[in-house]
């Protein structure tokens, strides 16, 4: 006797929609490439023509789910039963999708799970968009705060490893902070809270070619709170803006223009004749600044990678700048700047909004490493500064080893002295005892940037 045939067609999976699409996409060159969200995204949905409320979810999707990404893989493998290191990268990305969306959005949870059940069954097989599926249901019967009750630290024994889950920031992260706080480490909660913030978009109008007001009226932004040349931008992709384009302005955090900005108000010992130098340069966007109010001076940009190079190179075009690929440690130049600005590579701790993945990417170790650089970096920038001259050393993290510790070490080993760096930096107030300046997103709304202006000599 014969079987009657099954005539029922396979059931044919639903592809994944062009939002949470994108956002699969760009988890994955993360994961896989090691890829900037905030430079893969905006490329990708412009490849797409993907805008308007699509753009503006696949955007909430993608940034929100590489920030918390310690959370969620914590939830997913509370739920899966198994470390997250022992699923595969793929599905791994598609349950921090699904979870993030559980979490932290208004998603219907059906719609949460459906999309990455299905995609997970395009990408493999039924077997594992069940495994999927297991595990979505399963986090999705209960809401984030009853997650982290179950998962987090307690906040009575240990403060800052319970604030670093709840923020999903590393805890040598939240550390660092906290250290860096000092007496303010109560407000630890609310920085690692700004962290999670979509940054506003910061805008740098060129001197001498356009205003701050004029630019704000062009863009429909805002002029800033504290330098004379800082717009923000309420929204929208800044490489669209006709200023941008044509060089009359900048995306530079204002942060980083106050740094540019205090380098030119420091008060020297004799003339000054002009010569400047920016001894980390790349991608120049603190460069252009200086150039543009070097008045008749001209300015030496040091960059040793050849893209940051042609960066400098494009963002300071039509400026006094001469750009050289050497090493800042040993440029080959005479020494005798008068101004000099260091703004040494670092972990970068201080720009965690704008970049959402750098959390989980950055590790303890780096540290010892960069520190290292940063010291010969600036040791470097006093042999080459002229008696009476300043050098202003910048980073965009607020670690104690990236900035005191750095400075610190200039101070017993070379002979410059420390200038009160927060007069440098007027209008902004709440810059801490001094000398040096520390500012924080939670505070002022900028990266977390470092700055100690030392006089030579």
């Amino acid at each position: 006797m014969t079987r009657p045939r099954n005539n029922k067609r396979p059931t044919r999976r639903k592809p994944l929609d062009p939002a949470r699409r994108a956002a699969f996409d760009v988890l994955r060159a993360v994961s896989e490439k090691d890829a900037y969200a905030n430079l893969a995204l905006p490329a990708m949905l412009r490849d797409r023509g993907i805008t308007g409320r699509d753009a503006a979810f696949a955007t909430e999707l993608t940034y929100g789910t590489c920030r918390t990404r310690g959370l969620l893989d914590a939830i997913i493998a509370a739920a899966a039963g198994r470390s997250p290191d022992n699923i595969d990268p793929v599905l791994l990305d598609l349950l921090r999708l699904g979870t993030y969306q559980l979490m932290r959005t208004r998603v219907e949870p059906h719609a949460a799970v459906s999309t990455a059940v299905e995609q997970a069954g395009i990408e493999f097989d039924s077997a594992r968009a069940g495994f999927v599926n297991g595990v979505l249901r399963t986090i999705a019967g209960r809401d984030e705060a009853s997650w982290v009750s179950e998962l987090a630290p307690e906040a009575t024994t240990d403060p800052i490893g319970h604030a670093a889950f709840v923020h999903a920031h590393p805890r040598w992260i939240a550390q660092a902070f906290a250290d860096a706080l000092g007496a303010d480490a109560g407000q630890l909660n609310t920085l690692l809270s700004s962290d999670d913030e979509r940054p506003v978009v910061h805008l740098a109008a060129r001197p001498g070619v356009l205003t701050a007001a004029q630019l704000a009226e062009q863009v429909d932004g805002t002029v800033g709170r504290y330098s004379p040349y800082a717009v923000y931008l309420p929204g929208g992709d800044p490489g669209r803006l006709a200023a941008i384009r044509d060089g009359a302005a900048l995306v530079q955090d204002e942060g980083s223009q106050l740094v540019a900005l205090a380098l030119t108000r420091a008060e020297l010992d004799g003339p000054d004749t002009g010569r400047w130098l920016d001894l980390c340069s790349g991608p120049g966007g603190k460069t252009a600044l200086l150039a543009a109010l070097a008045d008749g001076g001209r300015v030496t940009a040091i960059e040793p990678a050849e893209r940051r190079a042609e960066l400098v190179e494009q963002n300071t075009k039509g400026l006094p700048v001469d750009v050289l690929r050497v090493d800042g440690r040993d440029p080959g130049l005479d020494p005798g700047f008068d101004r000099v600005l260091v703004d040494a590579p670092c972990t970068g701790l201080g720009a965690l909004r704008r970049r959402p993945e750098a959390r989980w990417r950055r590790m303890p170790g780096d540290v010892p490493q960069l520190a290292k650089l940063q010291r010969e970096l600036l040791a470097s920038a006093i042999r080459l500064t002229r008696p009476g001259g300043v050098v202003l050393y910048a980073t965009c993290s607020p670690h104690l080893a990236e900035t005191v510790g750095v400075v610190a070490d200039a101070l017993r080993r070379h002979p410059v002295t420390a200038l009160d760096t927060r007069p440098l930096f007027d209008p902004v107030d709440g810059l801490g005892d001094g000398p040096h300046v520390q500012l924080w997103p939670h505070r002022h709304g900028t990266d977390a940037m470092f700055a100690a202006a030392l006089k030579v000599g």
